[in-house]
């Protein structure tokens, strides 16, 4: 299956501090799907390193006040032109970011206190059906354990039954 996957997770250097976040168990999902790097932040016209930036009041705000939302917001809808246009069956995303964040964000005070909701890409793409899953819950993208071991998700019956019968979610096609 084709995944949209937060760039900073297969090591390339896009996060605010021009760092990566490279995750070895995202990174083994190339040997069975086809992985989409983007960054929202890069495609929203932010710069690459660039101020730390939360979630605050319904706005995206950097540490020194600027706001940032319309940038996010850009990144978030070519987020979801991209998925669309290459037919991403999920997106798997980078964990409490403000763009790519899923159930858990930083509150907006920069004090890496965390608070519930989603980031501005991981909630559009869900409202538009696409499956939105965070990177620490990769496992469940992983190559399938059913007695068929099939190449990806969904391929077989038995996969499907599989998932069935011991309540792991997956993609489906």
């Amino acid at each position: 299956m084709k995944i949209l996957v937060s760039a900073c997770l297969l090591g390339t250097a896009c996060r605010y501090d021009g760092s990566a976040f490279p995750n070895e168990a995202v990174l083994e999902l190339a040997r069975v799907h086809t992985l989409v790097p983007f960054c929202p932040e890069v495609y929203g016209g932010l710069p690459t390193p660039r101020e730390p930036a939360e979630i605050c009041g319904g706005r995206v705000l950097t540490r020194s006040g600027a706001d940032v939302t319309k940038q996010y917001e850009k990144g978030a809808a070519e987020a979801l032109r991209l998925a669309r246009l290459l037919r991403c069956e999920c997106a798997l995303l980078q964990d409490r970011s403000p763009s790519c964040g899923i159930g858990v964000v930083h509150d907006g005070s920069f004090t890496d206190t965390l608070t519930p909701g989603d980031g501005l890409t991981a909630k559009k793409l869900s409202e538009h059906g696409v499956r939105v899953l965070p990177a620490s819950r990769v496992a469940e993208l992983s190559a399938c354990p059913c007695d068929k071991r099939c190449q990806r998700h969904g391929d077989c019956e038995a996969c499907r039954l599989y998932h069935q019968r011991h309540g792991r979610p997956f993609c489906e096609r």
